[in-house]
């Protein structure tokens, strides 16, 4: 199971400039709650749900076959 805020996929291509909620919050996982992707997320460079391409941001999206995308 991945930590809390990040998918798997989140984890191995993860953007530099993508954020989230779960990113500010000190909390261990908890085993006993299931894992949930309800958290917003927001580029850096754009502070807005959009990249700089105009295309939404989420752990999938942003991905190396996106122009704007910035290894971590």
């Amino acid at each position: 199971m991945p930590p809390p805020g990040l998918s798997k996929k989140a984890i191995m291509n993860r953007c530099a400039n993508l954020r989230w909620k779960g990113l500010y919050i000190d909390a261990g996982s908890d085993p006993e709650n299931e894992y949930s992707n309800d958290s917003a997320m927001w580029c850096l460079q754009t502070d807005k749900c959009v990249g700089p391409d105009g295309k939404v941001v989420d752990d999938f999206e942003c991905s190396p076959a996106r122009t704007c995308y910035v290894q971590l």
